[in-house]
């Protein structure tokens, strides 16, 4: 049977995400552990009791979330699951399915992705950049929308998370335009998102810049699992087709509904969302009917997917 892992970014993070799955395998706090020698500091601690501001802080909630996703996928790879075609991750989650697919070293990923949101950080002072969820509009109409309120700033089309659903990102000026406008446009809603970096938009230039020297220090192996791409929806084996796409990532957008589709066109049919959360379930159920996915984040989810996997796989 045709099984896909997808990983999600930062938006799923909540203090305490792991605890419930920690309390029945060993594994979830030891990927903690290692991933706190690997930073200097006790992430643990911190997503099992907060702070939740502290939680939030980019360079917080990018390695929490990378984190979090591996400790699942070992706790998989312990209960004897089977191992996916494909693995993809939205946005942060690439990192983590690129760790999966055994491309990168796990330590190196911890921090590497605190580096990467450091870089965020510094290239947009806080309140200059923003982003935005716009809710009802085709992509193309979306894409108008931010041509008209840019008025020669930055603002541009970023998440392509699910038919209806696009996240736009740039100045905070231009963004709080589009939402301004939306509505006359034909949206049914602009939320503004509670983010501190306007990600994979034009203002991540120099985040880019400063994540293609750091990666320059960073082993990459071939993939042991494809890995589709965020930037081009294509699995790459070599080492510096993955690095480049990785810099490229950074100021690109995240064709989620071309890589969910592109999964289940690939005889998929069920894909289990690998970490904490169930936010890449909900996007995917509107994406495609050919393939379920299933969240997997404490010990019932993971038995209720194991069981699925396992009724059919004897099924075929």
């Amino acid at each position: 049977m045709a099984l896909a892992f997808v990983f999600p970014g930062q938006g799923s993070q909540s203090v305490g995400m792991s605890s419930a799955l920690a309390e029945n395998f060993d594994v979830v706090t030891k990927t903690y552990h290692e991933a706190s020698e690997a930073l200097g500091h006790d992430l643990w601690q911190l997503v099992c009791n907060g702070p939740e501001a502290d939680l939030n802080k980019t360079q917080n909630t990018q390695p929490a979330m990378l984190t979090a996703g591996v400790a699942v996928w070992r706790v998989w790879q312990q209960r004897g699951g089977p191992l996916p075609a494909v693995l993809a991750g939205h946005s942060l989650g690439e990192y983590t399915a690129l760790v999966c697919a055994g491309a990168l070293a796990f330590s190196d990923a911890v921090r590497l992705v605190a580096d990467r949101a450091r870089f965020m950080q510094a290239a947009v002072p806080a309140g200059k950049g923003a982003m935005a969820a716009i809710i009802g509009l085709e992509d193309a109409a979306v894409r108008v929308l931010c041509e008209t309120a840019a008025s020669g700033q930055v603002l541009d089309a970023v998440n392509y998370n699910s038919p209806g659903q696009v996240v736009i990102a740039g100045d905070t000026a231009a963004v709080d335009r589009a939402v301004a406008q939306a509505g006359a446009a034909g949206a049914k809603r602009a939320i503004i998102l509670p983010v501190s970096v306007p990600s994979h938009c034009a203002l991540m230039h120099d985040a880019a810049n400063n994540m293609a020297d750091r990666l320059t220090s960073v082993t990459i192996s071939t993939p042991e699992i494809p890995v589709l791409h965020n930037v081009n929806v294509k699995a790459e084996n070599k080492a510096e087709d993955i690095r480049a796409l990785l810099v490229q990532q950074i100021e690109n957008p995240v064709r989620w509904v071309e890589t969910v589709e592109k999964i289940a066109s690939q005889g998929v049919k069920t894909i289990i969302e690998c970490g904490p959360g169930r936010v890449l379930t909900g996007l995917n159920k509107r994406i495609t009917k050919e393939a379920k996915t299933l969240p997997v984040y404490d010990s019932a989810s993971l038995d209720s997917a194991l069981e699925r996997v396992q009724t059919q796989t004897l099924a075929q």
